[in-house]
């Protein structure tokens, strides 16, 4: 039988199987063979082969292969955790104000998504926006789609039809309104944050993945996270995360844009066509992971 993780907990998950039904499941002799880097075998959004032992019980028995993912590294244990799986599109939120509209957070997790398609969709439009704001500008430019809503005043109305028929995962910092925007769509009863006065950040509410569904829609709605670091892989990866560097066309095609002979990026940043924010940004995560490369290399050594 196959289903799809809706949420995990430790090492229990439930799951909806092909036939409707829900399912508790665990991973049948507790461990599944999934690549080296990987911290944990199951995200909420995977598809799974099983075995039931019961109406409502069963066993994981294999992963399917995943289409799209959702995907950190976590420092402490140097690995990468997969936080959704499958999703048709990921919604990065972030907001006006109160915390502020951050641009680096939004690189770092569109850095860590594959396969799936992203839009940002800024909340607390009720603060005041300036709507020729050289950040969100920035951003439809490079081809992303951006939704402007309030949660506090139940403006989603531009952003239903983009969740109508789609598995969507939900991805912001803690604050910026992300839960209530799940509450207002699907009528779920999330637990919401407040801002902390000191450091203008959200506080920690959501802490697991969970799916959520309602008429046509299906959300995926991911913990809030205040730091973000992309995925252990192949460095051109991250690259390939940024529009504007990916279609660079520098002397060697395997150019990460960081000084190297023949790199065409720093004029272009010089010049303007390309965003020096966005490129630091960018170089800050390249060097991250390089740090973290040695740091594993070096350990296992």
């Amino acid at each position: 039988m196959k289903a799809t993780i809706r949420r995990s907990i430790n090492n229990s998950y439930e799951a909806m199987s092909q036939d409707g039904r829900m399912f508790t499941l665990r991973i049948k002799g507790k461990t599944l063979p999934v690549p080296k880097w990987e911290y944990n075998p199951i995200a909420v959004g995977d598809e799974v082969s099983f075995i039931a032992h019961s109406d409502r019980e069963g066993l994981i028995t294999e992963r399917l292969e995943r289409r799209s993912t959702f995907t950190r590294f976590l420092n402490k244990v140097s690995l990468n955790q997969t936080i959704a799986a499958n999703m048709d599109q990921a919604l990065i939120v972030s907001s006006v104000k109160s915390p502020s509209f951050h641009p680096r957070f939004i690189d770092r997790a569109i850095a860590s998504l594959h396969g799936c398609k992203v839009i940002i969709a800024v909340n607390k439009r009720d603060l005041g926006i300036d709507y020729e704001r050289d950040d969100i500008e920035l951003y439809k430019a490079l081809g992303y789609q951006i939704v402007l809503v309030s949660a506090s005043e139940g403006d989603v109305s531009s952003l239903i039809p983009l969740l109508k028929g789609k598995v969507t995962a939900f991805i912001g910092p803690s604050g910026v309104g992300k839960s209530s925007l799940v509450n207002l769509i699907t009528g779920s009863n999330q637990r919401i944050g407040e801002v902390s006065d000191k450091y203008n950040r959200g506080k920690h509410t959501t802490n697991h993945a969970l799916w959520i569904s309602k008429d046509d829609i299906d959300i995926i709605d991911t913990p809030g996270i205040r730091e973000i670091l992309p995925p252990l892989e192949d460095l051109v990866e991250l690259k390939e995360s940024f529009p504007e560097l990916r279609d660079v066309r520098c002397r060697y095609s395997d150019c990460l844009h960081d000084g190297e002979d023949g790199c065409l990026v720093p004029s272009k940043v010089e010049d303007g066509s390309i965003d020096e924010g966005r490129y630091s940004g960018y170089l800050t995560m390249l060097y991250d992971l390089k740090s973290v490369h040695s740091r594993i290399i070096r350990n296992k050594w």
